[in-house]
């Protein structure tokens, strides 16, 4: 029977598991991330997947600490696979696999290498993504390519819809790509990394809306941060506003020296800097949600500036 040691947390984590377990794969030991303290927790917990199945759970704070490779090493793992596992696995843990080592990332390799793929690609106006299985090698998301399937990105949708699709398109990789790692038929291919990019991890503060940016480009960032992340914010009278949801109005007016909420009827839109408009959809204030129609209401007949 084929062994693995899974490390894994996230949604993907979960659905890649599940694949591993109806394939009759032995997972001796189940390596996850206690929940962070502050964190929404949006997303399912591997740990409690695996505990409902009689699997073994480790939580490591330091997975590459020599006491715990050899603990991995002593399971006798054919294979390592890391489904959206927070950390970096050194070479001496790689190492402890003799059939190779193997991580789900969540973008069209070589491209999104790195922390937060989907934010990224959402934030950037692409209009595919997807998921990869690729050999781990010491080197963040480099190591050679087993499969990958595209998924699309609509104009309006939010980080969290493109995570669904691409959580799907992970679990189809893994259940087509296991066979032919388990039997030693699978053809992997080295990545071109100069064709691609690599980025870093995401912070709250990150989501500032710079108003000088085109009414798309703030479009795409309310989208990329949008709930259940932290969301794209302005200050408004001296209270924080986030936008959660908003729509990119067709045409363009000449440029603006600088933008500034409206209201239209009962519609709250905001006018950017580059004669482009958003339609204002969910916002919250202060923490207190607000309909547009009750945003749009305060504001009145006024041109609101926002900087």
């Amino acid at each position: 029977m084929t062994r693995a040691v899974v490390f894994a947390y996230h949604d993907v984590g979960c659905r890649c598991l599940e694949v591993l377990l109806a394939a009759s794969v032995e997972v001796p030991l189940v390596v996850t991330h206690e929940d962070a303290r502050g964190e929404n927790i949006w997303f399912g917990s591997v740990a409690k997947l695996a505990r409902s199945r009689g699997l073994d759970v480790a939580t490591p704070d330091d997975p590459n600490a020599p006491e715990f490779v050899a603990k991995v090493k002593r399971l006798l793992p054919d294979f390592l696979f890391s489904f959206y596992y927070r950390s970096m696995l050194a070479r001496p843990l790689l190492a402890t696999a003799p059939r190779g080592a193997f991580n789900m990332h969540g973008s069209l390799l070589p491209k999104y290498r790195g922390r937060a793929p989907v934010n990224w690609a959402v934030l950037h106006g692409e209009t595919l993504t997807g998921a990869t299985l690729h050999e781990m090698v010491e080197k963040p998301d480099a190591g050679r390519i087993v499969d990958q399937e595209a998924v699309s990105i609509a104009p309006d949708d939010l980080a969290v819809d493109v995570f669904g699709k691409v959580a799907g398109a992970a679990e189809r990789v893994l259940a087509r790509s296991l066979p032919r790692l388990v039997d030693g038929s699978a053809g992997l291919r080295a990545q071109d990394l100069s064709q691609g990019s690599y980025f870093g991890g995401r912070r709250p503060e990150d989501g500032r809306i710079d108003w000088n940016q085109p009414a798309k480009r703030i479009h795409d960032l309310v989208r990329a941060v949008a709930p259940p992340y932290p969301g794209a914010f302005t200050d408004f009278e001296g209270k924080r506003l986030r936008l959660l949801r908003t729509r990119l109005l067709p045409g363009k007016a000449p440029a603006r020296p600088s933008a500034f909420l409206h209201a239209e009827g009962s519609r709250c839109l905001a006018a950017c800097a580059d004669g482009g408009s958003l339609e204002v959809l969910e916002l919250e204030l202060d923490g207190e949600r607000l309909s547009a129609q009750e945003f749009a209401h305060r504001i009145g007949a006024r041109k609101v500036p926002v900087l």
